[in-house]
């Protein structure tokens, strides 16, 4: 063999030329299929064999022929990460591991989480000349359970764009290999393309921006959100061309179209027949000062509904000097008659304007009439005219002096109201004093003799608190009698129609007087239910009415006790029993005359007669009874020597016995009328 220089070594299996890390190249070790590395300058090889605390020891070589290195004597990754773990296990055993957790799917560990970002994108606008892009801001959604997304941009009123969800929400597509957008790729300040379209992340929120540096994902800081250009453009206040002076109806048409001035009027009408206030609303046109009014109706306002007043048309306010033949009322007015028009200078709040031949009042107007007064003749004041009708003043009522017909309360109602209503009374005091009547015996005080033996019944109702007098009948007193007054309140003297007082239970006294409608009477006498009345009910009624009525009944009750005393009760009915048997054997007898004359002559109507007047009045009626029982019936009824009750004695003699007899005297007193 020959013994010359052989092939230099080409380096190690699995090193790539010119450096030592790279992969390895699986060659055969063959002449020729060598690779020869020029810059290898070292050729040692490493050291295996080592000493540790005295011992020889043997170690696998880390590194090859000149400091390369070996990958294949290194250890991995996971096994050095092994080895950590297990450096406690062999001193101790085996570690126990924990349990692994529960698994939770993402679209529950997610659900309802969603990454929002703030963006933007650029749209092209090739047919207008105002603009030739448009910035439209938008929000992205990422939805994390499912890695879906969608986009939104908000409505803006408007606008003319179809705004609202631009992408429905699913999983977009990154690139041509069927990749999806993560949300690893999604950062502040970074363009995202979609759809032929390249969005602009600019922020986001918090939880968006949490989220994502939990994840270890340096957030970006964010940017500037970009508005539209021609938005800005149209923000800013555009400068009004200055427009030269002079008449130029074109270009007053052309800055002034649909500008109208509108001004609220009332034009006062009060002064022709049915006239009234007609509210007009006046509508000036800026494009070639012409003036229309309309009338304002309402519902219900009984005018016709014609909408225009006046139409349309440019108004004269002061015109020129015309010719006397000029025949103006069938000719079109034209500027050579006319030597002013009206113009916006001539309406003003609060001022009168007269409209072919109408006077309107200008009480408002509406805001852009006060920008453009504002704005072109710098008049600030703008307070509305108050036109409101004002209520009429209410003319005190005065009541007219009471006429004396009726109670004043009565009276009163018919200045009152049209259809008077009765006074209200008072149910209570009608429901407790029902039927409880009061009655008295009263004298007319009057300068006329025939009046001074007059006896009446004044009957006073405690229900409510009227009065009512009744005349008893007597015959051949020339005075038929029956009711004197209706039952009425009665005013007591010197009151007043605005504050009456009335007569009350407790101003009847024996012996006071009573003035009824200019007529007085004195009371005489009082029915016992008066003094059992005001008995019971002695802690309603002044002490000096209760005694006066009851000193009035006493000396009457003395005399009932004496005359009582003398015979029982049973022996005196059956003598009247007796002698009512005896009347109806005889002739018929009026003893409804036979009581009207002893009740005559009883003027205190005590119930007491004189004997010698009570024989007489006896004698006078020629009583058909015989003369041994009319004399005991009289010893019976007797108190004293002196006085007898007739009041017992007239028991036997009832007024109802011949009723017979009381027809026959009506007759005969008709025939002899």
């Amino acid at each position: 063999m020959s013994s010359g220089p052989g092939p230099e070594p080409g380096p190690g299996p699995g090193i790539r030329p010119g450096t030592g890390t790279e992969p390895p190249i699986d060659l055969p070790f063959l002449p020729g299929c060598g690779i020869k590395d020029p810059t290898r300058t070292s050729f040692h090889r490493p050291q295996t064999l080592d000493f540790k605390n005295g011992y020889a020891f043997s170690r696998l070589p880390r590194e090859g022929v000149g400091g390369e290195t070996l990958f294949a004597n290194q250890l991995s990754q996971d096994e050095l990460d092994d080895l950590c773990t297990k450096g406690s296990t062999l001193t101790y055993g085996q570690v126990k591991r924990p349990a692994p957790s529960r698994f939770t799917p993402a679209f529950v560990a997610y659900d309802k989480k969603v990454l929002k970002f703030d963006a933007y994108f650029m749209e092209e606008v090739p047919i207008s000349a105002d603009e030739h892009y448009r910035i439209r801001q938008v929000g992205l959604y990422y939805y994390l359970e499912d890695d879906s997304m969608c986009i939104i941009e908000p409505k803006v009123k408007n606008s003319g764009l179809l705004q609202g969800k631009l992408m429905r929400r699913h999983r977009v597509p990154k690139n041509e290999h069927g990749d999806y957008y993560h949300w690893k790729d999604l950062n502040l300040g970074i363009d995202l393309p979609m759809y032929g379209r390249t969005y602009r992340l600019v922020n986001c929120d918090s939880f968006t921006k949490v989220f994502l540096e939990s994840q270890g994902i340096l957030v970006n800081p964010p940017e500037e959100l970009v508005s539209d250009p021609y938005i800005e453009q149209r923000r800013t206040p555009v400068q009004k061309p200055i427009v030269p002076t002079g008449p130029d109806p074109f270009r007053q048409f052309l800055t002034y179209d649909t500008k109208v001035l509108r001004f609220y009027a009332i034009w006062d009408d009060t002064n022709c027949a049915f006239g009234d206030h007609h509210p007009c609303i006046i509508h000036y046109f800026l494009a070639d000062d012409t003036v229309e009014v309309r009338e304002v109706h309402k519902k219900n306002d009984g005018r016709d509904p014609f909408p225009v007043l006046m139409r349309r048309q440019r108004l004269p306010k002061i015109f020129g000097d015309k010719n006397k033949n000029f025949p103006s009322c069938v000719l079109e007015i034209t500027d050579h008659e006319v030597q002013e028009w009206y113009s916006p200078k001539d309406f003003a709040i609060g001022k009168t304007v007269t409209l072919l031949g109408r006077t309107f009042l200008i009480y408002d107007c509406d805001k852009f009439t006060r920008d453009f007064y504002r704005e072109k003749y710098g008049i600030t004041d703008f307070q509305p005219v108050d036109v409101n009708k004002k209520p009429l003043e209410k003319a005190p009522q005065v009541i007219p002096p009471y006429n004396g017909f009726g109670i004043p309360e009565d009276s009163l109602q018919n200045c009152l109201s049209l259809f008077p209503k009765p006074p209200r009374k008072d149910i209570i005091k009608m429901l407790e004093n029902n039927l409880k009547v009061l009655r008295y015996q009263v004298a007319l005080e009057s300068p006329v003799p025939e009046d001074k033996n007059r006896r009446f019944i004044l009957s006073y109702f405690l229900s409510d608190d009227t009065i009512s007098i009744y005349e008893p009948p007597v015959k051949n007193s020339g005075i038929p009698g029956g009711k004197y007054l209706k039952r009425t309140k009665v005013t007591k003297p010197g009151s007043t129609p605005e504050n009456p007082i009335y007569y009350e239970a407790s101003d009847f006294t024996i012996g006071s007087t009573i003035e009824v409608f200019g007529h007085r009477f004195i009371i005489t006498d009082a029915d016992e239910y008066v003094l059992n009345y005001l008995e019971r009910n002695a802690e309603s009624f002044p002490a000096a009415t209760v005694q006066s009525i009851r000193d009035h009944f006493l000396p009457r009750k003395v005399v009932v006790e004496t005359a009582s005393s003398g015979i029982s009760k049973k022996d005196l009915d059956d003598l009247i029993v007796e002698v009512q048997k005896e009347l109806k054997l005889q002739a018929p007898f009026n003893t409804k005359q036979f009581h009207e004359a002893f009740h005559h002559f009883d003027r205190e109507g005590s119930g007491f007669l004189d004997k010698a007047r009570f024989l007489n009045i006896c004698d006078r009626f020629n009583v058909p009874t015989s003369t041994i029982l009319l004399k005991k019936l009289i010893d019976c009824c007797s108190c004293d020597e002196d006085k007898v009750n007739y009041r017992e004695f007239l028991l036997a003699f009832p007024s109802d016995l011949f009723p017979e007899a009381e027809g026959q005297d009506q007759q005969l007193n008709s025939q002899l009328t």
